[in-house]
């Protein structure tokens, strides 16, 4: 029998799902996945039952010709399982977002021609959508797992050679550029675009994030980031699968109280969240549900020193910035503590930063209307070039083109990358308003209001929109959940504060709402609330 490799090789060097049949090699007695539900598997016990659901899925389920199918599955083991069993089959699992509507999942399943979805009752009574695609629950194909099922998985998954079980899988013959999955965006700007990411995109960028920190055979990651965002399936999912470290999922990242149970139970050391999620648990979790937490990297939203400093008193463990976007696989850049460091550099962390860009992946600000290379310390739109960037939208070569041009991706991210090459992000481009000539930044606004209103940064109170106006080409107006002070009183702390008068709402601007829509990974919706801001002020 042939000895597998050690699964922290050069991930690049192989195809994931290669990768995933020698992690389970070497950690064929270690628990290697577990969630809040009570699943916890070694490598052996994951391997042998993916197998099994491979075998199930080509027999009981999927057509020859079938594709890309769909998950629709909060993150869980059986998630996982679901989408290493169908990656194993050569066919494209597409994780379904569930919090958004029927209208809008049956669009993201219209474009990828998926004809089935892999879910479970518990699920679909939950959701209670209308899904234009036949639905296969696991507990039906559970039933239908026979001995010889069982046998044959065992048998692979213990004694047959890796190098027979990759020929007759056909995972031998994978290229860099095949798909292996497709994201679909958050929608918040739009219609959702299907991001296609071939094994190359999540390969490399697992790599880098491999190589840029020191991740541990006994680290345990908390899995709590759905498996539709892309850093839930990049970095905890596939982290799980083709590299050492435990992953430990919950299925819900709003549910604090259990999310701290299953940290302090499982011993997590790593934490991926977003600000929003991290605001929950300082409320709602115990200083020992942390006591291992040796990492917290938050991302998709701007994380607040306020929030930062709370958490590491309460936590004794600082979060530090990240930053990604699906279209990069995702990862771009990140904060490192100077332990974690896997190069030995202690300069890896600068609080304001999104730290600098992991190996391999460059990243250049131009200017946004001439496309020329500003450098250093000026702001502009930030361009990423690296194997991670995406293949394109899937059947929009159009949209594709508008971001993609000569390798590099226009992330719609206002920044600048500092002498040092730490890169700051100011903004996104969607969340400028040209008035007056000038470039007017909505989030800059919201930080001086919050500010001037005293307002507490731990909850999402009021958001700033541009809104057409007929003299200066826009207007920014405030949507709020509650002032304690009125239009004039805010208007004149701001010009007292030094804020330039045209990033001053004026004081007919405000508008109470019930409250600031939000999308399911806790960002700010930003396609709803631009409906709103039009609907109130559209005379």
């Amino acid at each position: 029998m042939s000895q597998p490799n050690r699964p922290d090789q050069d991930v690049s060097e192989m195809a994931l799902p290669r990768q995933f049949l020698r992690m389970c090699r070497a950690n064929m007695r270690r628990s290697k996945v577990a969630d809040s539900m009570g699943a916890d598997l070694t490598g052996a016990d994951m391997l042998t039952r993916a197998l099994i659901f491979r075998r199930l899925l080509r027999r009981e389920v999927l057509a020859e010709d079938e594709q890309y199918v769909g998950v629709l599955l909060p993150p869980t083991v059986p998630a996982v399982l679901a989408n290493i069993g169908l990656t194993l089959s050569g066919r494209v699992a597409v994780n379904l977002n569930y919090t958004v509507s029927a209208e809008v999942m049956n669009d993201c399943i219209a474009q990828c021609g998926i004809r089935h979805v892999l879910t479970s009752r518990k699920v679909m009574q939950k959701l209670n959508l209308n899904i234009d695609a036949e639905l296969v629950c696991l507990e039906d194909i559970r039933e239908k797992v026979t001995w010889l099922d069982k046998l044959v998985g065992a048998f692979q998954a213990r004694l047959a050679p890796v190098s027979l079980l990759e020929r007759r899988f056909g995972l031998d013959r994978i290229k860099p550029d095949d798909v292996l999955t497709v994201i679909f965006t958050s929608g918040s700007t739009g219609r959702p675009k299907g991001v296609v990411l071939t094994y190359d995109n999540i390969g490399s960028n697992l790599k880098a994030f491999n190589d840029y920190i020191d991740l541990r055979a006994d680290d345990v990651m908390a899995g709590v980031l759905p498996l539709f965002h892309s850093f839930g399936y990049t970095v905890t999912m596939w982290l799980a699968l083709a590299l050492e470290p435990k992953v430990a999922f919950h299925f819900d990242p709003r549910g604090a109280r259990a999310v701290g149970k299953l940290c302090r139970e499982q011993g997590a050391t790593i934490l991926i969240a977003t600000a929003t999620f991290l605001r929950m648990y300082l409320r709602r979790c115990s200083a020992e549900d942390f006591h291992a937490l040796d990492v917290v990297i938050a991302g998709a939203e701007k994380l607040p020193r306020e929030l930062m400093a709370a958490f590491e008193k309460k936590f004794n463990v600082r979060p530090l910035e990240g930053y990604g976007t699906t279209e990069l696989s995702p990862v771009v850049s990140c904060n490192l503590p100077a332990n974690r460091s896997k190069s030995g550099r202690t300069d890896q962390l600068r609080e304001g930063s999104v730290g600098r860009p992991l190996p391999g992946i460059a990243a250049k600000i131009v200017d946004p209307e001439t496309g020329e290379d500003l450098g250093v310390d000026k702001s502009g739109m930030l361009l990423i070039q690296g194997p991670n960037v995406m293949q394109g939208y899937l059947g929009r070569a159009d949209l594709t083109a508008e971001v993609l041009q000569d390798g590099w991706y226009t992330t719609g991210d206002i920044g600048m990358i500092d002498a040092d090459g730490f890169i700051h992000i100011t903004g996104r481009q969607s969340r400028f308003s040209k008035i007056g000539g000038e470039m007017v930044p909505h989030i800059r606004v919201e930080e001086a209001l919050v500010e001037a209103l005293a307002m507490d940064e731990e909850e999402l109170h009021l958001c700033v929109a541009g809104v057409p106006d007929p003299k200066k080409g826009e207007r920014l107006v405030v949507l709020h959940t509650g002032l304690s002070q009125t239009p004039e009183e805010v208007c004149r702390a701001l010009a007292e504060a030094g804020l330039p008068p045209l990033w001053i709402p004026s004081r007919d601007s405000f508008r109470q709402i019930a409250e600031i829509p939000v999308l399911g990974t806790g960002k700010l919706d930003l396609r709803a609330m631009k409906t709103l801001a039009r609907e109130m002020f559209d005379s």
